[in-house]
């Protein structure tokens, strides 16, 4: 077996660290920062305090950035950018906002759009402003990947790119950011992290380090998410759902996600379901399809995470999600026939290609059909 691994980012882990920005900044060499955010971390106040903790060096913040980001969010962002002469990005909040600093900090020293280079295939400039991502969700592990997740409304689509460009210099992880999130965004977040574990493992491109990680971020998961979920002030679920969404981060950068992430994303893009509760819907059933495939892998990871069989760990993955209240099916969507068609269609998202048994338009009818 020949395999690579490869992590660029630096990560600062514990409580309180986000209050040293000002100090990291200063040895990248930055003078000049841009807070990239969303509208909640604007109106909360803990922008403005990280631009007073910043020791000068955060000059303004870019708030205009939504769930599932767009295209032309990134665009105006990096025309900030360059209009102010900003030397470093600091991003603050869930994949949305990282997914759009990473992108912004590489198309600010172009003069394109990011249009160019989303779902084109046209490869990234690699040139980027340094970047400093902090998130406050226990969930995406956006901070340690060099993918970018957009949506474009105008075209309806959302599709990933990546680029090595993409990794964030510094990750910081700071538990004490997640003691405020709600219950319901907990749960989604936490099944996402729970999906990028299990799909890094069984992926096509799976390797050692990979796999030791995504065992050790899964296990967190099933230990810590439904105390984090029931009790919010849990600074030891809180602490360890964060060190679970970073190593799961790291667990399926290289491997790259599967079958659940490619079913997401039209299941978000359609139907407005939110991204972790889209992975999560599926991955039980996947985690069924994929329990022979690669010499019994599966098997073997459901068994180092405890469970007799790969029918074992589904059915904790849909009881998990059932407890926290994340959905089982689809049937509230009421989808008719039509609408059943085209989400087997947009599955066909080339993570799909990465799932180590190949799942025909049958097996997605089939079940989308049960879902539904």
């Amino acid at each position: 077996m020949n395999w690579d691994y490869l992590q660029p980012v630096k990560i600062i882990f514990g409580k309180g660290k986000v209050r040293e920005i000002g100090k990291i900044a200063e040895e990248l060499g930055c003078k000049k920062g841009l807070l990239i955010t969303g509208p909640f971390f604007i109106k909360s106040g803990q922008a403005e305090k990280m631009i007073k903790e910043s020791k000068g060096l955060l000059k303004a913040a870019y708030g205009d950035i939504s769930p599932n980001p767009d295209v032309e969010e990134v665009d105006r962002c990096a025309k900030m950018i360059r209009e102010e002469g900003i030397d470093f990005i600091v991003a603050l909040g869930g994949g949305s906002s990282m997914d759009a600093a990473k992108a912004a900090a590489t198309i600010a020293l172009t003069e394109d759009s990011i249009r160019k280079y989303h779902g084109t295939g046209e490869k990234v400039p690699q040139e980027h402003l340094p970047l400093i991502a902090i998130p406050t969700t226990a969930g995406t592990g956006s901070e340690v990947t060099c993918v970018s997740v957009l949506t474009d409304r105008k075209n309806k689509k959302k599709s990933p790119i990546v680029s090595d460009g993409f990794y964030p210099d510094v990750a910081i992880i700071d538990p004490e950011l997640t003691y405020t999130m709600p219950p319901q965004v907990t749960a989604g977040t936490g099944i996402d992290v729970l999906s990028h574990a299990i799909e890094g493992y069984w992926s096509k491109g799976h390797q050692p380090i990979c796999d030791a990680l995504a065992i050790h971020a899964a296990d967190l998961v099933f230990q810590y998410l439904y105390k984090a979920y029931k009790n919010p002030t849990d600074e030891e679920a809180r602490e360890k759902m964060c060190e679970a969404s970073v190593i799961a981060g790291l667990a399926f950068t290289l491997p790259k996600t599967t079958s659940s992430h490619a079913c997401s994303f039209p299941l978000t893009n359609l139907h407005h379901i939110p991204h972790g509760e889209a992975c999560g819907l599926t991955l039980d059933y996947f985690a069924r399809i994929n329990k022979d495939a690669d010499g019994g892998r599966v098997l073997e990871l459901a068994k180092k995470l405890g469970f007799e069989d790969v029918d074992a760990m589904a059915d904790a993955i849909h009881d998990l999600k059932a407890s926290m209240g994340l959905r089982n099916d689809l049937k509230d969507l009421h989808l008719n026939e039509e609408q059943i068609a085209e989400l087997v269609k947009i599955s066909r998202h080339p993570n799909l290609y990465n799932n180590p048994v190949e799942i025909t338009d049958e097996m997605l009818l089939e079940m989308y059909e049960k879902l539904c």
